[in-house]
């Protein structure tokens, strides 16, 4: 059997969608879908290949726009500078950018073909004119999405120092921090270089000097928020926590919250902070910093002036769970009348899923080990919140893994609460659950006194330690 993994090239397929028009007279469209069923009848890989025809003018070659337009930006490099056509140059971005934004076939394809280097070339050429800069880091973001590894260090460094001299003007630093955030997505070593390079000290620069710029600062902190991810499959260990932690140290908490009261009224601006804050509050200090600076009174108030923003609500949600990883945090949460937000909040939005979801986990952490928090819990209904969440949302995995984590950390020291959660019905819903979530729904039952198989797997009988 052949691999699903096999690949072709471009000029492969088209040269066999050439042959099917010229030697079997077929007409273009029929000639592509029978190159399509013959390379996937062999178990070829298409999604890298562009499957729609433009022929050029009576010649029988196959024109694919975005290398056109490549082609064009290609020569226009060779003319000096004051002899190019601005108005040419800007309908060819584009229209590379255009092709780009279209699937990633089109952007393999122009990859292969010295896009990266063709648009470098252009910046280091269009510094000084903002407007053309733009226009081609527009074209550099299409390219780049989904390919980090085209761009390399020299590239980097380019787009570094045209933040660092243009901290005050959103149109460029909105091009060239999405282009920035984009290297980053998958890629370790691309974000510890950015990181070496000073990116985190820049980035918090960029939001206090553009705070009431909200799509500035939206773009910057989805940025420092793409530092603090693990998502690179090639390399084993990431510097996810050292990243938030030098964000931190930064200063980065304080500038968050000063800027909040900015944006009372931008819910998504809003959100992005939160969930900003939600990615640093690593340690055990940086949760309590969060407190002390008056973040949990602030994004308190933040969630009941916008409960009925989904956005906020689910935002703000998951900062609190984040900070409720400091034991003195979930006290202080229940002393602020965080618990009753919490489950107005998921009554509110109790149909969908995602906020749920984040409702449940809040609970899980503010509750576990603290049994003065359980009391808080139940004395506001918090079970059967938890449980209507789980008997509408059956078949959303995560949802139901945090409904029992919070449902066992309910009980677990707190014994007198398990016929009052059982009398909900909860026992049938965590049985249910546990066709996803297996651990959680065990310890959940095993602390609510009900029957279940505990299994253990190895009693390190019959076997000697190895020497």
């Amino acid at each position: 059997m052949a691999s699903a993994n096999k690949r072709i090239t471009q000029d492969t397929f088209d040269d066999v969608v050439k042959e099917n028009m010229e030697e079997f007279d077929m007409a273009p469209e029929e000639a592509l879908q029978e190159a399509i069923q013959q390379f996937e009848s062999q178990g070829v890989n298409l999604s890298n290949i562009i499957k729609t025809l433009q022929i050029g003018d009576g010649d029988g070659v196959i024109v694919h726009a975005v290398l056109k337009a490549l082609e064009e930006l290609q020569s226009m490099l060779n003319e000096p500078e004051d002899m190019v056509n601005k108005e040419k140059l800007v309908s060819n971005l584009q229209t590379f950018q255009t092709e780009c934004d279209t699937d990633m076939a089109r952007r393999s394809l122009a990859a292969t073909n010295k896009a990266f280097q063709t648009l470098y070339s252009l910046t280091q050429r269009y510094k000084g004119d903002l407007v053309l800069l733009v226009k081609v880091l527009d074209s550099l973001c299409s390219l780049c999405n989904g390919q980090p590894d085209l761009i390399d260090e020299g590239g980097m460094l380019v787009l570094f120092e045209i933040v660092k001299e243009n901290t005050t003007n959103e149109a460029v630093l909105l091009s060239t921090i999405k282009a920035i955030r984009l290297t980053c997505v998958m890629h370790e070593k691309n974000r510890q270089t950015y990181v070496k390079q000073g990116l985190i000290p820049l980035m918090l620069t960029v939001i206090k000097d553009n705070k009431e710029r909200p799509l500035v600062v939206r773009e910057a902190c989805s940025t420092l928020r793409g530092l603090t991810v693990d998502d690179d499959i090639r390399v084993p260990f990431g510097k996810a926590h050292d990243h938030a932690k030098m964000i931190v140290e930064e200063g980065a908490l304080k500038i968050i919250l000063e800027t909040m009261p900015v944006y009372t009224g931008d819910t998504v601006t809003i959100g992005e902070l939160c969930s900003t804050l939600g990615k640093l509050a690593v340690r055990n200090e940086f949760c309590q910093e969060i407190v002390d600076l008056g973040g949990l009174k602030m994004v308190l108030q933040i969630l009941t002036e916008n409960v009925k923003s989904q956005v906020i609500v689910k935002q703000v949600l998951g900062m609190l769970k984040a900070i409720a990883g400091n034991d003195n945090v979930k006290v202080a949460i229940v002393n602020a009348g965080g618990i009753v937000y919490i489950l107005e909040a998921v009554n509110k939005h109790i149909k969908h899923p995602s906020i749920c979801e984040a409702g449940c986990g809040a609970i899980a952490a503010i509750t576990l080990r603290q049994p003065a928090n359980c009391n808080a819990v139940m004395e506001a209904n918090g079970a059967l919140v938890i449980v209507t969440a789980m008997q509408i949302h059956k078949n959303v995995d995560g949802l139901q893994k945090q409904a029992c984590m919070a449902l066992r950390n309910l009980v677990a020291r707190s014994r007198e609460y398990c016929d009052v959660i059982l009398e909900l019905g909860a026992e049938s819903l965590i049985r249910d659950a546990r066709k996803t979530c297996d651990d959680e729904a065990k310890a959940a039952l095993r602390d609510l006194g009900c029957e279940v198989d505990l299994k253990c797997l190895w009693k390190g009988e019959n076997h000697q330690l190895a020497r």
